[in-house]
């Protein structure tokens, strides 16, 4: 005779009671699914017409699953456990469950226990491990939490990440939402959630500083600097206790980073983000999220275990051959997930479309996106990776801002190479030509000609290729590298303080500084050049056909005191310095005027190359190619866009050139830019009208004139 529900709890421990599958066995008859659970949809998911919870974890070369449940009052003892029965509880490779509410009673958070066949560094089955689920949408990180306890043998219970259930998570009230389309007007400004406002001097509230509540109360600013999307430094939670300042390192691709809340409570945090994400579209600002799904911070075969690891660690990521360094590791953090298999690849598009559909997302910059296109054995695919496909044929997520980082530690797909054919890509060329051609290397004109006209030797628009200029992403500088103030200011990377000896971060940063190492004892003339070449540099990034992108703090000269990769940095060298704004007015003017004026004259930036409506001069007729040829001017025509002509000199030399205006009379155009010009003269809104055809270009400047198209 089967024991009832009741009679199972009744003489259970009161501390640790464990459910059964013969637990619904003496019930009423119900369906397949109210008795053994549904595989789908994965992680846990509120039934509320049976007031019942569903379970689903993805595990193949397990041999027993245990789901625990926890409740607030003690994280260490489970209070309830169910142990699946394959016969019962598992369809292929997914073990699921269904329980109903009144069988949890006080649980409210879940974690799973699973074992398997040992293999030595590879699969990492300990059942004595509590695992998190990979598709939990809100992590609890206990009192006791500790990230050693889950790298070495043994339980780690008390002191590991919990899932969190919310059987009634109130709806969000998105009335009057509406995902802004940004396109010739698009700017692009990276900034980390943290290190945006957490800084004494951000002018944000103290209890919202540092916070996605904190980003709320400095929209105002970034509406007045012409900000048109917000792409957010990683977002997703990860180990506290990693030292990961940047993000780089997630544990979960679901939950919202909790810690950038400013309140830990409950699930205060996706209440918080999705304010912050209305916040935005209210003010016109769309929000794209740097996102990780190559690797997970569980790192190599010395990392800790605290979820794909012990849930399966073969069928999460690939594996490299060698037992010494059993994980492939083309993410350069020790680990990287199988795109090879298509539970992988659905748990990043199901967390795709959570965050679409539950926090309105506008797009996903992805990061290491060349990881996409590795087959199951790390080789790549060059023709058409899977999850290309999977995520162009989603009719929510083939609509959105896709951006990719072209590139893995072994890859470089950078343009046509790359599989996403509709993709943006983050354009490593522009920055590094760019770079070189304004701190004065030979040779650099033609290359210089082909990153303003949009690189089309990257994204040619032949019949076979078609792909279009707003698909190169251009920047001179990102999150990983100098800050643009740094760029001009340190010719060698100054990263002592990360704790790497100095051999972390970029070595190849064309960077100059101008005559002397860093701020201290810099002369005045050093000091003024610096401002100048900030000034070249964002007035050639504005003037570029592709889509513009430049980090937060370039527009006041924010420093990182020469450090050019503080990924572990969450302290004043990784927060933004909002007492330089004041500081450089002239410089966040400039900035402020060249994005209005991009913004002005959508001839500059086209879906399409300029092709016939551009002609290239240097200081005379022709453009001067030579491997000794600093200096660059075109002609940029307008009428095809209902846009004014636009007349650009650039000398990158170091003595003053004089070019000749190759079209047009004297009276015809008026200067908008000189880079030479002290504020507010660098850059004149109404317009100074030209004497003659000829202008006198200081070194290291760039001009741009302006013909009316009336």
């Amino acid at each position: 005779m089967k024991e009832s529900i009741q009679t199972i709890l009744a003489n259970s421990d009161d501390a640790k009671r464990t459910i059964r599958p013969a637990l619904t066995a003496g019930l009423k008859r119900s369906t397949w699914e109210q008795a053994e659970g549904s595989p789908l949809p994965l992680g846990v998911t509120w039934i509320e017409e049976e007031q019942a919870f569903n379970f689903a974890v993805h595990s193949e070369h397990a041999e027993t699953v245990t789901l625990l449940l926890y409740t607030s009052d003690d994280l260490i003892n489970p209070l309830l456990e169910y142990r699946f029965d394959f016969l019962r509880n598992k369809s292929g490779q997914i073990w699921h469950c269904r329980i109903p509410i009144a069988e949890i009673s006080e649980a409210r958070y879940y974690a799973y226990s699973v074992s398997g066949q040992a293999v030595f560094n590879i699969h990492s089955f300990d059942p004595q491990k509590v695992l998190l689920d990979p598709y939990a949408q809100g992590v609890c990180f206990p009192p006791d939490f500790d990230r050693k306890a889950a790298m070495r043998e043994g339980s780690n219970a008390g002191r590991a990440p919990l899932g969190r259930l919310t059987a009634h998570r109130p709806l969000f009230d998105w009335t009057g939402d509406r995902s802004p389309r940004h396109e010739s007007d698009a700017i692009i400004y990276e900034l980390h959630v943290r290190g945006f406002t957490k800084n004494s001097n951000s002018g944000v509230d103290p209890s919202r500083a540092g916070s996605y509540a904190g980003l709320v109360e400095k929209i105002p600013y970034l509406k007045d600097l012409g900000i048109t999307v917000v792409e957010l430094m990683p977002i997703f939670q990860r180990d506290p206790q990693e030292g990961d300042y940047w993000g780089y390192m997630p544990l979960n691709f679901f939950a919202p980073h909790a810690q950038y809340a400013s309140t830990l409570a409950g699930i205060e945090q996706h209440l918080e983000f999705r304010n912050m994400v209305k916040a935005f579209h209210q003010a016109g600002i769309g929000v794209v999220l740097d996102v990780v799904y190559n690797h997970t911070c569980e790192g190599d075969h010395r990392g800790p275990i605290y979820s794909y690891k012990g849930i399966d660690s073969a069928a999460y990521y690939m594996m490299s051959g060698d037992p010494a360094t059993p994980y492939a590791n083309y993410s350069g953090t020790g680990n990287t997930l199988n795109f090879g298999q298509a539970h992988v690849r659905k748990m990043v598009m199901d967390s795709l479309r959570y965050w679409k559909q539950e926090m309105h997302i506008d797009g996903f910059r992805f990061d290491l996106a060349s990881v996409f296109s590795r087959n199951e054995d790390g080789s790549l695919n060059w023709g058409h990776a899977p999850i290309f496909s999977e995520i162009a044929a989603d009719p929510e997520l083939g609509r959105l801002h896709l951006i990719a980082e072209p590139w893995d530690t072994g890859a470089f797909q950078l343009g046509r190479g790359f599989p996403g054919i509709t993709w943006l890509q983050w354009n490593g060329r522009f920055r590094d030509d760019v770079r070189r051609f304004v701190k004065g290397d030979a040779g650099m004109v033609p290359d210089m000609m082909r990153r303003i006209y949009g690189s089309d030797d990257l994204f040619p628009d032949s019949r076979a290729d078609a792909y279009h200029a707003y698909q190169s992403v251009n920047y001179i500088t990102s999150h990983d590298g100098f800050t643009l103030y740094d760029l001009v200011a340190y010719n060698e990377k100054h990263n002592w303080a990360n704790g790497n000896s100095n051999q972390d971060g970029m070595n190849d940063n064309y960077s100059w500084n101008c005559g002397h190492e860093g701020d201290e004892g810099a002369p005045a003339e050093v000091l003024a050049l610096r401002r100048k070449q900030v000034k070249n540099l964002f007035c050639l990034l504005m003037l570029s056909n592709g889509t513009p992108m430049f980090r937060a703090g370039d527009e006041f000269l924010n420093t990182q005191f020469g450090n050019n990769n503080p990924y572990n940095q969450d302290n004043t060298t990784g927060w933004l310095d909002w007492s330089q704004l004041p500081a450089n007015q002239d410089i966040f003017r400039f900035f402020k005027s060249m994005i209005a004026f991009r913004k002005g004259h959508p001839g500059l930036s086209r879906s399409r190359f300029w092709r016939e409506d551009v002609n290239w001069y240097g200081t005379g007729g022709r453009a001067d190619l030579s491997s000794d040829s600093h200096s660059l001017a075109f002609c940029l025509h307008g009428a095809s866009q209902n846009d004014d002509d636009l007349y650009v000199m650039i000398n990158a030399y170091w003595d003053s050139l004089q070019f000749h205006i190759q079209e047009g009379t004297a009276q015809e155009w008026t200067r908008i830019v000189d880079t030479a010009l002290p504020s507010p003269d660098d850059f004149s809104d109404r317009g100074d009208p030209l004497r003659e055809t000829s202008y006198l270009v200081a070194p290291r400047s760039v001009v741009v004139l302006l013909r009316r198209r009336n």
